[in-house]
């Protein structure tokens, strides 16, 4: 006589067509794949402990307050950081607006931030990043192309948060998204693609569903989608974007509509004011149009502000005043040796001059101090030394044996 299988206590399925049983007491046995089945039911109907619902508007920080923070972290720029910070302490609102018993609805106001490269905007990101209590994430705008293309699909934004969220639906729904080098996915030209553009135009189209507010269909461990996959509903009308670019070659359109270079007597008294240098404080969404984002999207981000270029003595404060400065960092790495690093003041001069000359930026200030002391870098641990002093002799003497043209961002 055939000796009997045993069978899943749930299925009833042979012990054959399954991997495996669980057993448990009084002969009950559970199959591997109705252990799955009841693990997602399970955590289907656990109440969520959302943090984003236990917000109290006593708690949420003030835009005085996030802008100080950021004053800590970030040198200049009050004009985009005023911008941020009421947008966020805005955001705080409108999660709380459920408690009021009216018609109006508040909306949100996302943000695109427009500045030259280097000058702080995903530092602001990140910073404000720290002082909030909503899931935040910043994610870039160039991996992404059109669904089917490779690279990342644009539900690949919403999984991020998830993940900042611990895959808490209702915490990512009320979270904060930096979409960094938006200028990236812009169009080719200013009249429509007749080709396909899957990585610009084809981008924004995407994009504008997710910035208005739509329940969109996210993979949980991102990827591409494929029938059988389970998915995530997100709704993302209460989800706030903020998008930054540098949008380098926009000063000539915003010359060309302020007309800098008209000729004549009358067009002269018109510019006289005009600022001619910083061109990007006058920037308008007719410019953004013109550089490449469809209106359709530029309508859905109708909070812009500026970041203004860095000039010398920003760059030298930059150099030694915030928190996290590149001097602090590098004065603490060689302080867990036990040794004293010093940089006399003609020596950060020389560094922001040469950031000035190659146009690089804040972000370039690192990348030259680096190539300065990376000789002392690899040879003090080693040394029985107390101190180590930077002189401008020979800061001089370690840039002109490097080639400067890897440290140019183009």
């Amino acid at each position: 006589m055939a000796k009997q299988q045993k069978r899943c206590s749930f299925c009833g399925r042979p012990e054959s067509q399954i991997d495996f049983l669980i057993m448990g007491i009084d002969n009950v046995q559970i199959c591997n794949e109705c252990a799955l089945q009841a693990a997602e039911i399970v955590k289907e109907n656990t109440p969520s402990k959302s943090k984003s619902l236990q917000l109290k508007k006593e708690d949420i920080p003030k835009p005085i307050e996030l802008k100080k923070h950021l004053d800590e972290y970030v040198i200049g720029q009050d004009e985009a950081k005023k911008y941020l910070s009421v947008a966020v302490y805005n955001h705080y609102k409108r999660l709380l607006q459920k408690d009021e018993h009216d018609d109006v609805e508040i909306e949100k106001s996302n943000i695109i931030m427009v500045g030259p490269t280097g000058t702080g905007k995903t530092l602001l990101a990140r910073t404000i990043a720290k002082k909030l209590h909503v899931p935040f994430t910043i994610v870039d705008a160039t991996v992404l192309t059109e669904a089917g293309y490779v690279g990342e699909d644009i539900e690949s934004i919403l999984t991020r948060l998830l993940q900042v969220a611990d895959y808490d639906v209702q915490a990512a729904e009320k979270g904060i998204v930096f979409i960094d080098e938006i200028d990236k996915i812009a169009r080719k030209g200013d009249n429509p693609s007749i080709t396909r553009d899957v990585s610009g135009e084809g981008v924004q189209q995407g994009l504008l569903k997710l910035l208005e507010g739509a329940v969109i269909n996210v993979p949980p461990q991102g990827g591409r989608k494929h029938p059988e996959q389970k998915m995530i509903a997100v709704n993302t009308q209460n989800i706030l974007f903020i998008c930054g670019g540098a949008f380098d070659g926009i000063e000539k359109k915003i010359a060309l509509r302020l007309n800098t270079r008209v000729v004549g007597y009358t067009a002269s008294i018109e510019t006289e004011q005009i600022d001619r240098k910083n061109l990007m404080q006058y920037v308008a969404p007719q410019d953004l149009k013109a550089f490449g984002l469809i209106p359709e999207i530029i309508g859905r981000l109708p909070v812009l502000t500026y970041l203004e270029p860095l000039d010398r003595e920003a760059l030298l404060r930059i150099m030694t005043e915030p928190k996290n400065s590149i001097l602090k960092q590098y004065i603490k790495l060689f302080k867990m040796d036990g040794i004293e690093l010093t940089f006399q003041q003609d020596v950060l001069e020389y560094i922001v001059d040469k950031a000035i000359e190659f146009k690089i930026g804040a972000r370039g200030l690192r990348s030259i101090t680096e190539t300065i002391i990376m000789d002392k870098m690899y040879e003090m641990p080693s040394k029985k030394v107390k101190s180590v002093v930077i002189d401008l002799e020979y800061a001089q003497s370690k840039i002109e044996k490097v080639n400067f043209n890897r440290l140019k961002i183009a």
